[in-house]
């Protein structure tokens, strides 16, 4: 059995933090190397970051295209506790890697055919990440019993979970009425939430965030 200072272990959640960096960070990251570099605000979704990827912008575009790459090998990687778990991993890396690789359309320019493609990977990666808060990150390990803050962690992922759906809801429900084209920044900022609700679950799993930790607790 492996204990808490197990290296292996260690190193598992060092890499769950990280990723859960990675998706905290990103939507801070790109509206402002945009404003630094290409002098423009916010744009009208985190996936349209891809076409900053020309000129001067192609650091944006990189950086996109990169965090999402990034978290799609870890997901790869990731193993839960049962079959269930490695099978969503390897599908969201899947999707992770799509979304990145085939682009939307971009904004206030023609449609494109990739963006079937974008819109269908970025919908199931959102719905198996909603799946690891509500079904995963609330398990228990097998012959182990509930810490003093595992309730209060089980919430957080539940609430991230909810929250990730929420956001995917409304950007669909949004681009119905408005005929695919949503209004000002309203995607980028539900966008931007789902994708904190995702990077918040991940960082609290790898036992970031000290106040919802049990110091001596196994990783649960």
């Amino acid at each position: 059995m492996k204990t808490t200072d197990d290296p292996l272990l260690v190193s598992y959640r060092e890499l769950r933090r990280g990723v859960g960096l990675i998706g905290i960070g990103l939507p801070i990251a790109l509206p402002l190397l945009g404003w630094i570099v290409l002098g423009e605000g916010v744009r009208d979704s985190i996936s349209s970051c891809y076409w900053a990827a020309a000129g001067n912008g192609i650091l944006v575009g990189s950086v996109f295209v990169g965090a999402l790459c990034s978290i799609g090998v870890f997901l790869w990687s990731y193993r839960g506790d049962g079959k269930w778990d490695n099978r969503a991993g390897n599908l969201a890396c899947i999707a992770a890697v799509s979304v990145a690789l085939f682009p939307c359309s971009p904004a206030g320019g023609p449609e494109i055919a990739t963006r079937w493609v974008h819109f269908s990977a970025a919908s199931v990666l959102f719905l198996l990440l909603a799946y690891f808060c509500f079904f995963s990150f609330t398990g228990q390990d097998p012959g182990t019993t509930p810490t003093d803050k595992k309730p209060l962690r089980n919430n957080i992922y539940r609430t991230c979970g909810i929250m990730i759906l929420s956001c995917i809801a409304s950007i669909a429900t949004m681009h119905a009425v408005w005929n695919g084209r949503p209004p000002g920044s309203s995607v980028f900022w539900l966008e931007a939430v789902a994708i904190w609700a995702f990077g918040w679950s991940w960082y609290i799993k790898g036992k970031g965030l000290s106040p919802v930790q049990d110091n001596s607790a196994k990783d649960t």
